[in-house]
This record gives C-alpha cells, structure tokens and sequence, in this order.
C-alpha cells in the first residue's frame, strides 16, 4: 500500500494559481499570435537570414529580463508561492551539450518552422497538424527523460 506526499502549503498556493496560470499562458498565447511570433513565414524568414524581426523581438526580451532578473536576485524575492527565488549558476564545462542539444534543437526548428513555446498557440489558432509536433515534442521528451542517466551531463 503507497501513501500520498503530504500536500505543502507550497504545493496548496501553486494549485490555487493554476487559473492564474492558465491565463498567464492564453495571454502569451494571443500576443505570440498576434506579433506573429508563430508565423511558420516568420520564422524561416529569420531562419534564412531575410530578415530581423523574430531577433529583434528577441533582442527586445532580453534587453527587458536581463535587468528584471538581477533586480530579482538583488532584492531576494519570493515567488508567489512563498518559496525563494533562486537562479542557480550554470556548470558550462565544454559546452558540448549545448552544442549538441541546441543543433538538435535547431534542425526541428527548421524542419518544423516552429519552436516548442508556440506549440499551443498553434493549436488554438486551429492549426491542427501542430498537434503532431506536439506528440512529438512529448516523446522527445520521454525519450530524453528515459535515457537522461545514461546521457553525458
């Protein structure tokens, strides 16, 4: 017989913000769609190198965290949920991996023409065959959570 984790007063507060969540994500979802962020046009266009506005869009996102992220690990905030917000420093070692995970990453990209945040967003614009990269990108990630203790990290 298995007995449940007992339920945290952190885990209580994330279920009461899974509706703010939720609408976090459908917002992100609109603005995604609506600055064409999910544009299969768009994307090959920066991919092609024909143009800049999907790295100015993302030039732009930088400029506004990089000075919010500091700001947050200055002031030792909180999440909403109680918990410190920690950024824990990255172990770059060879950079192999990133190299490695960022061309696989790259060639879906490419092959797609969509990267896994608007997965979503597609499919509630009513691109249905995005459902498919979606399976996709689930197995993928099984598959990676499977042979994740035999990967080199």
């Amino acid at each position: 017989m298995t007995t449940a984790a007992p339920v945290t007063p952190v885990a209580r507060a994330g279920e009461r913000m899974l509706p703010a969540y939720f609408l976090a994500g459908v917002l992100f979802g609109i603005v995604l769609t609506k600055g064409e962020l999910v544009s299969w046009f768009r994307i090959q266009e920066a991919l092609r190198f024909d143009g800049l506005y999907i790295y100015e869009v993302l030039s732009s996102a930088f400029v506004v965290a990089t000075p919010l992220f500091w700001w947050l690990k200055r002031r030792r905030l909180r999440s909403l949920a109680g918990e410190p917000i920690a950024i824990p420093p990255k172990a770059l070692g060879r950079g192999r991996r990133y190299v490695i995970g960022g061309a696989i990453f790259g060639v879906g990209w490419g092959l797609t023409g969509v990267c896994p945040g608007p997965l979503f967003a597609l499919l509630g614009a009513g691109v249905g065959v995005i459902a498919v990269m979606i399976f996709s990108a689930l197995a993928g990630t099984w598959v990676y959570g499977y042979l994740r203790p035999t990967l080199p990290h």
